[in-house]
């Protein structure tokens, strides 16, 4: 069995090219393979498949079965199942996030966590919109001191939350930024109690910026649904639009909240 090559341009990372044609050779066949096998199909020495095997064994892109054989590993799966979340959520969010951006005429957010950051992964604006700051798609953010990064920080357990404040050192961005570990907990608490969470100045002086979580079929809590305004301009009668919107998306997702 070969592999027809692929029509693209070839990566300026050998190793990458050659870790590829390993998870494409395995991804060919249903039951476990030889590393025998996978050096024939892949056209790799069989001490250089070895060698990439043993490392994609480590961070489970591939898992051995037994010695000598090989199967794709979870770790595929899971990234796979990120990128899936993502493409719907976006896609069940891009309708609704015009019409709060037609109503509110600013700009409306769409972003996931990732690690101890949250990513924008879309967004509906308008030039007329005012803000000093807009953060492009792909944008970060540290959790604390944004409005969606707190919302995931409420549904995580204290213990988690104090790791956190531990790994990142609650760094500030300006005098607005909550850097203390108390402060951030009590505002966790409210974060819990209100169903929403607000940035008020504290990841950039002069936007403030309120969210909503969005849910999936199974009420994880996948991505956060936000407002960000020039700080004298964001209003609290948004917020009845942000939260219906957020739970419209996350009923097009298939979340059903509990009675």
């Amino acid at each position: 069995m070969k592999i027809e090559p692929v029509p693209a341009q070839k990566t300026t990372i050998q190793v990458i090219e050659r870790m590829v044609a390993l998870l494409d050779a395995l991804a060919k066949y249903p039951d476990p393979v030889s590393l025998k096998e996978l050096s024939k199909v892949s056209g790799l020495h069989p001490s250089t498949a070895h060698r990439i095997l043993n490392d994609m064994v480590l961070t489970r892109f591939v898992d051995r079965i037994e010695p000598g054989t090989y199967r794709l590993g979870m770790r595929l799966l899971e990234l796979g199942n990120v990128v899936k979340s993502r493409l719907s959520v976006r896609e069940a969010a891009l309708d609704f996030m015009r019409s709060l951006h037609k109503k509110t005429q600013q700009t409306i957010n769409l972003s996931v966590r990732q690690g101890d950051e949250i990513v924008y992964i879309d967004r509906a604006f308008s030039e007329r919109s005012g803000m000093q700051v807009v953060r492009a798609i792909g944008g970060r953010g540290p959790l604390h001191l944004t409005s969606t990064g707190k919302l995931f920080l409420s549904v995580d357990e204290p213990k988690a939350i104090r790791a956190y404040a531990t790994r990142t050192g609650l760094a500030g961005h300006n005098k607005n930024s909550i850097t203390d570990l108390g402060k951030l907990e009590r505002e966790l608490s409210l974060v819990r109690a209100r169903g929403y969470a607000r940035d008020n100045e504290e990841l950039e002086l002069g936007v403030r910026c309120m969210a909503a979580g969005i849910r999936d079929d199974s009420g994880k809590l996948i991505a956060g649904l936000s407002i960000s305004a020039p700080a004298d301009r964001l209003q609290d009668e948004w917020l009845e639009d942000l939260v219906a919107t957020a739970n419209q998306i996350s009923a097009t997702l298939g979340y059903m909240p509990l009675e």
